[in-house]
């Protein structure tokens, strides 16, 4: 469904993207993770046509975004921090200002309430909404015209944990239903839990890519297991065969409260490659 190759985008003498190049197959949810400024927003602009880049190759839809028509773009659902919402709207009149827009039923606006939790809040007004609820105004105006391909720019930032493992909900059932989701974010927990490809992106490069798994995976150099016994102590041990009964004895004795291995997270494979955190203070 999205497809670059060798792209590359320049502000006067600055290089913000150096090189990037991806696919991104359909029915799919892809993550590119980085710190603010890496060049993540100026992506979802060239591939939404609303940016010129400079060299390269970009494809949406086996289309050039530059040449994407309004039709084209009616397949598109964008969530961005800076595509605010009416607030002096309810959410009912917030939803059917976009189906005015988007030219769509407004026999859709209940069901699109109910889908992301805000039918009981239908006639509040939009400056009356917690940050949480915002959000899911913000989602369900996504969802409005059905979109094939969804994007969505830091959709959890700032929000609760109980909050966010609700919106997580919502996309993955989009992607259940066949939609193709790009997602930028610098949380690395939620590239983990919701991706099924990403790429790191620091300074306009793409550093490392693959799924989550692989290359958490393929920065496992310590290659141990730990484990913390009842008596509060910590055992770490080689993972290989010969540490294989020694933990087998230990687990047995009913010794054993936690173990778990030292594969590292997306956040210390960012860092080694960096130097730098991906999450870092605005």
């Amino acid at each position: 469904m999205i497809q670059c190759k060798d792209l590359r985008k320049n502000f006067d003498s600055h290089e913000v993207l150096k090189g990037i190049s991806f696919d991104i197959p359909k029915g799919s949810i892809f993550g590119l993770l980085g710190p603010s400024g890496a060049g993540k927003t100026t992506l979802i602009k060239i591939l939404m046509g609303q940016l010129a880049y400079d060299e390269g190759k970009v494809e949406i839809m086996d289309k050039n975004p530059e040449k994407l028509t309004g039709k084209d773009k009616k397949n598109f659902g964008i969530m961005m921090d800076n595509f605010g919402v009416y607030e002096r709207f309810s959410c009912r009149d917030n939803l059917s200002v976009f189906a005015d827009i988007y030219n769509v039923p407004k026999s859709r606006i209940n069901g699109i309430l109910d889908e992301v939790g805000l039918l009981d809040a239908s006639k509040t007004q939009a400056s009356d909404l917690s940050k949480g609820m915002r959000a899911r105004l913000q989602l369900a105006r996504t969802f409005m015209n059905s979109p094939e391909i969804i994007f969505l720019d830091e959709p959890t930032s700032g929000l609760d944990p109980q909050t966010m493992r609700g919106i997580h909900k919502i996309i993955l059932e989009k992607k259940k239903n066949g939609a193709t989701i790009f997602l930028t974010t610098h949380n690395m927990d939620e590239a983990y839990k919701l991706c099924d490809n990403i790429a790191l992106l620091n300074e306009g490069k793409i550093v490392e890519a693959g799924t989550p798994k692989d290359i958490c995976r393929r920065y496992d150099h310590q290659k141990k297991i730990k484990l913390h016994l009842q008596t509060g102590e910590d055992v770490e041990m080689e993972r290989n065969g010969e540490s294989a009964d020694e933990i087998s004895e230990l687990l047995k004795s009913g010794k054993v409260e936690t173990i778990h291995s030292t594969e590292p997270t997306l956040e210390t494979v960012f860092l080694e490659l960096t130097g730098r955190k991906l999450q870092e203070e605005e």
